[in-house]
């Protein structure tokens, strides 16, 4: 690094920029031991040739579900006559859609994308599994979504019954949900609930002690030597234990890092860090935007713009940009207000009865700017 601590053009005070990566995968995974023992109670039985056990995770947001989950499939695709496929419910938010994902992971192809019914990619994918003696674990995160959407019991029941349609098919499902307020179990049909008797594992929130530590290590491996003293790592630890989501934290890390080379200083700054935090704080506000349709796009900026005010005059807006009717514009909202971007509050209104006043669950400007 350059002695008088300013960095010249072809120098960088990373080691390796993508460690703060949301999606990197650390060599070591501290702090969920328990976890991941409740997890490979759940898988062993698939190394023995058996139908794994169902598996409900649950924990906030940024808690290393999703992590744990991949160590594990890591690990088990190794092995033979065994398979994963994880489904991420935000894209595939539908049953076909989480099929032809597990589809292409099978089969290394996608299935055409018309004229291929339901009963035709589920044959083909339960005939895969008992002509190759294989047995799949599915792992539907952020299962949430399916719920969101109305299709989380009738995927479900596809794959929990798999085995007495298609003798020989041995499936076995992992749900992870980081929405707090589902009682997942509670919101599937009788006819779902009956067969899936999940094993529980929860993630909490990681205590700042836990932070210090996982985010160290990234600190160490991510930045060249003395370029973040510990005081600053204590900073970023506080301020993403205020949002008890450690993706900030790693997203905090990278930006702050930036901020300090667009000054052209060889070291991460605590005002590097307070600058950055305005934008790293909203890593999960801008994953639930992007995960948005047209439609649902549309209408969370006609909110934006009618913050505050009643249903009806926010759908007069909307139909008149969109056409759409009340029906599908009510389906939007309860969406919105799912994935914790809207407050649909219902109050009551003299003269009228109950109406449902929407607003924003964050800042019109932060929104407005992921749109």
């Amino acid at each position: 690094m350059a002695e008088d601590g300013m960095l010249s053009w072809d120098e960088s005070i990373f080691r390796d920029e993508h460690v703060f990566e949301i999606d990197y995968l650390p060599e070591t995974f501290r702090h969920r031991d328990e976890q991941l023992e409740g997890l490979q109670y759940a898988l062993r039985p698939a190394v023995r040739g058996s139908r794994p056990l169902n598996a409900m995770v649950r924990g906030p947001p940024g808690t290393g579900k999703t992590t744990a989950i991949q160590k594990l499939f890591g690990e088990l695709d190794g092995r033979r006559g065994v398979r994963t496929v994880r489904v991420n419910c935000q894209v595939d938010s539908t049953r076909y859609a989480v099929f032809s994902r597990i589809f292409e992971q099978l089969f290394e192809y996608e299935p055409p994308a018309s004229g291929v019914s339901f009963k035709s990619l589920f044959k083909q994918i339960t005939d895969h599994l008992t002509d190759e003696d294989e047995i799949l674990t599915v792992c539907l995160d952020d299962v949430n979504y399916l719920f969101y959407e109305g299709e989380a019991s009738e995927t479900l029941y596809s794959l929990l019954r798999a085995h007495e349609t298609h003798a020989g098919a041995k499936i076995g499902v992992l749900l992870v949900s980081s929405d707090l307020d589902l009682d997942v179990i509670a919101e599937l049909d009788g006819r779902v609930q009956s067969v899936f008797r999940p094993e529980e594992v929860f993630f909490p929130a990681y205590d700042e002690d836990a932070i210090v530590d996982i985010l160290g290590e990234r600190v160490e491996r991510g930045f060249r030597n003395g370029v973040l003293a510990p005081p600053v790592l204590d900073r970023v630890a506080a301020l993403t234990a205020e949002t008890g989501d450690l993706r900030v934290g790693i997203d905090l890390l990278r930006r702050a890092g930036l901020n300090a080379e667009r000054r052209a200083s060889d070291a991460v700054e605590s005002e590097d860090v307070e600058t950055a935090y305005e934008t790293a704080r909203h890593v999960h506000l801008s994953r639930r935007v992007r995960g948005l349709s047209d439609p649902e796009r549309t209408l969370l900026t006609t909110i934006a713009d009618h913050d505050g005010e009643r249903a009806g005059a926010v759908y007069e807006a909307f139909h008149d940009e969109t056409g759409l009717g009340y029906t599908r514009y009510s389906e939007l909202v309860n969406k919105l207000d799912s994935v914790g971007l809207i407050d649909a509050d219902y109050t009551t209104v003299e003269g009228r009865g109950r109406s449902r006043e929407l607003s924003l669950s964050y800042d019109a400007d932060a929104i407005r700017d992921r749109l």
